[in-house]
């Protein structure tokens, strides 16, 4: 077509249809479309200020600017096969997932580089500044100063906000030793049995002053003698009264089950040790005094920080303690070792106001937390327990009475009439 535009649709449409074949057919024999289409999608290879939300050139409407010079700067159409593909809706999509193609919200500028004064829109120039934008978005910096990377590069340097700071970096540990020993347990003890938890708040003055003496006293030949040691003695007074506590439940082969009973009690501690939890026991520890049961507790507990506790000392216990009070905590809820049918939280001793005679004073609180196997304990025999080994706690001359005595809940089914010493 020779002569100028005139700035109207129809005079357009005359002037595409003139030209050679390749040209009224689109380029490379393809639909003309192929030419009006990318603009449409946003995807442009000039200078989008040259041309209205129509996608005729304004530039061609004030400045007479020959349709044919448009064509053959390439300012809009493609130059070649790869262009008119790079910018099908399908490559574009397969390129955003696979990461060379900069995101819908990227900024403009770095969709499309600005190529500066008398530099080609288009062609093998172009084609090069958009694959370096490309590039540099997936880095994560801008190409040539246009634009900056998407925010979520921006945050934190990678996607997901993570950097290359060691230290904001995860670290994999594997799972061995100790603790796929304890994790294994745990998980096949809160699968396992059905687990239920009482608490039970006592006022344990008197015991703490009796620590006080017996600390300073002869006979106890300068051993150190602690709550832990105080609470471990009187569970041992407290149950062979309940039968039930010293028991666990077994399965058998043929898919019946029994309900296991053993006189002697094997005392569990949990000890914290750098290679993670341990559950040592102390054998026949209801054969013991206090001050043989405060020695064996505290030998017990070095012996398993140094990692040398013998493998027989770390099964077959009956009843365990776990003593949270150490780390400043008031109370929890133990999960139960395997095999036994339940476990005694100690938490911290704290100086409280309390009612004491009918007026309020400080006193020495601290609360108990006792999990049982509901399979093996009902609620009302671990209720019945925990209250007695707090009614002994809260007075520890009571132990004058019960020591020695199962009394009558030592029968198997513990139904018997209250307990001595009992407390709500």
């Amino acid at each position: 077509m020779t002569g100028h535009r005139t700035g109207t649709a129809t005079g357009a449409q005359a002037g595409r249809g003139t030209g050679t074949g390749r040209e009224r057919n689109g380029v490379h024999g393809l639909p003309s479309t192929a030419t009006a289409g990318p603009l449409s999608r946003g995807f442009v290879t000039g200078d989008v200020a040259d041309r209205d939300t129509t996608g005729r050139d304004t530039a061609g409407v004030d400045g007479h600017e020959d349709e044919s010079d448009l064509r053959t700067t390439g300012r809009f159409a493609p130059t070649s096969l790869r262009d008119i593909l790079g910018q099908s809706g399908l490559a574009r999509a397969a390129a955003r997932r696979a990461g060379s193609f900069p995101p819908p919200d990227a900024d403009p500028a770095t969709a499309a580089p600005d190529h500066g004064a008398g530099a080609p829109p288009s062609g093998r120039g172009a084609r090069d500044d958009r694959e370096a934008a490309a590039t540099s978005t997936r880095e994560g910096r801008p190409s040539n100063g246009a634009g900056a990377p998407p925010s979520d590069l921006r945050a934190g340097g990678t996607p997901g906000g993570r950097t290359g700071d060691p230290g904001t970096r995860e670290t994999r540990t594997p799972v061995r030793g100790v603790r796929k020993h304890t994790a294994a347990a745990m998980v096949a003890s809160a699968f396992t049995a059905p687990q239920a938890t009482v608490f039970l708040t006592v006022d344990v003055t008197p015991s703490t002053e009796l620590l006080d003496r017996l600390r300073t006293h002869p006979l106890a030949r300068g051993t150190r003698i602690t709550v832990l040691a105080l609470v471990a003695r009187a569970l041992c007074v407290v149950l062979p009264r309940h039968p039930s506590l010293a028991s666990r439940w077994e399965d058998l082969p043929d898919g019946s089950a029994e309900i296991v009973h053993s006189p002697r009690v094997h005392l569990g501690i949990a000890v914290a040790t750098e290679r993670g939890l341990v559950v040592p026991h102390v054998p026949d520890a209801h054969a013991l005094g206090l001050t043989g049961l405060a020695e064996a507790l505290a030998e017990l507990t070095a012996t398993a920080r140094s990692g040398r506790t013998a493998p027989e000392r770390l099964t077959g216990g009956t009843l365990t303690i776990t003593n949270v009070g150490v780390f400043g905590v008031d109370a929890g809820t133990p999960i139960l070792v395997p095999g036994e049918a339940a476990i005694l939280g100690v938490g911290a001793v704290r100086r409280r106001p309390w009612e004491h005679e009918g007026q309020v004073a400080l006193r020495d609180v601290v609360t108990l937390s006792l999990s049982f196997d509901h399979r093996v304990v009902d609620g009302e025999q671990g209720a019945r327990f925990l209250a007695e080994l707090g009614a002994l706690l809260a007075d520890p001359a009571l132990a004058l009475l019960l020591a020695g005595d199962p009394g009558a809940p030592g029968d198997p089914d513990d139904q018997a009439a209250p307990r001595t010493g009992g407390a709500s």
